[in-house]
């Protein structure tokens, strides 16, 4: 028997519908390893005027490359021309702190505990970036973390990634503050995430972080001195730190996280998945007397690849001698004179102030 010819068979071919560039963002930014990410409207750039009021009254201390880069990060699209939307990203670092092994030890700030996120975060935004050229080829495309001329906190709040606290990092609320930030500038429009609530609607009347600083680093809340900050001091300063400012420094030998850990928001922030992130041996806690005794060459060599290795020798040097007179231990003592009698001036100047201390 002849069988007669069905309908519509064999089916046809149809090709299923592509991705839009949305879908294809969010599926490789977690496959990567961010844990948020968010899109917004990039027709203008978000906190320019805290910027430009930070700069003017002169809070940026001997930052200057924030006055040369002031103009792309008011203007964005000086650095991606059709510069459409902006895609945030963020990676979590939280990990609870080894256990002080008192004595002659300085604090290290946390996110400076594990690999260099620089590198780290950096890495990733290039794979990112390939993969996605890769699917829209010709798709312009410019990223940052931390180091080039974007204003990453504004654009996170403006992504609802989080809001910017009172201690100015941006907050993710049930997650806490300990987070990277990353853009990722697009010439082509994406669906744009709503911010959060208004920022004071998270802190309340709160003023933990703005009372627990030692050296008076904010001027109110939203409103930071990097001039008084532990963090820009133990890093970014070169040269003595002033003395008015050494005794509020108590054991932060490099960074500071005091602002943070008071924060009810960081009150049980959950351990980051990400263990390139965990704490390497010997990087929570640096001991002082090492550090004043091995030579700069060595020190370069031991935190290769740690935030760590952004303080020059001297610098480091200079902050664990501080920490010393701070803490206040004679066993401190031969370290210090040492270090006195040493040949550069900034560390000689902060090991005889610690051994006044003492």
């Amino acid at each position: 028997m002849r069988t007669g010819h069905l309908s519509g068979w064999p089916p046809r071919s149809e090709a299923l519908p592509s991705p839009d560039l949305g879908q294809i963002i969010r599926s490789r930014a977690a496959a990567l390893g961010f844990d948020q990410v968010r899109f917004c409207d990039a027709a203008d750039a978000p906190g320019v005027d805290h910027y430009d009021a930070f700069i003017e009254a002169g809070r940026h201390a001997s930052m200057d490359w924030m006055v040369r880069g002031r103009s792309p990060r008011a203007h964005p699209g000086e650095l991606l021309p059709g510069l459409r939307s902006a895609v945030v990203l963020s990676v979590a670092h939280c990990w609870p702190r080894p256990p002080d092994p008192g004595g002659l030890f300085g604090k290290v700030a946390s996110y400076a505990w594990g690999r260099d996120y620089h590198n780290l975060v950096g890495k990733r935004l290039r794979r990112f970036c390939k993969q996605l050229r890769s699917e829209r080829p010709g798709l312009g495309l410019y990223w940052g973390v931390d180091s080039r001329p974007i204003i990453e906190r504004a654009w996170a709040e403006r992504a609802g990634i989080g809001f910017i606290g009172k201690n100015c990092c941006v907050i993710v609320p049930g997650k806490g503050s300990y987070q990277f930030l990353a853009v990722l500038l697009v010439d082509q429009d994406l669906p744009h995430d709503p911010p959060l609530l208004s920022a004071a609607r998270h802190c309340g009347t709160c003023r933990r972080c703005l009372d627990i600083c030692p050296t008076n680093a904010f001027v109110g809340p939203h409103q930071l001195d990097a001039r008084r900050c532990i963090s820009y001091l133990s890093i970014e300063h070169r040269g003595p730190i002033p003395v008015e400012l050494r005794a509020g420094m108590g054991r932060w030998v490099f960074g500071c996280d005091l602002c943070q850990e008071v924060c009810p928001h960081n009150h049980t922030p959950p351990t980051s998945a990400h263990t390139d992130l965990a704490p390497r041996p010997g990087h929570a806690w640096l001991d002082l007397p090492w550090v004043l005794d091995t030579p700069a060459s060595a020190l370069l060599a031991h935190f290769e690849g740690s935030p760590i290795r952004r303080s020059v020798s001297s610098s480091l040097k200079r902050n664990a001698a501080i920490v010393l007179g701070n803490l206040g231990d004679p066993d401190a003592r031969p370290c210090l004179e040492r270090a006195a009698a040493g040949l550069d001036p900034t560390v000689r100047d902060a090991a005889e102030w610690a051994l006044a201390a003492l």
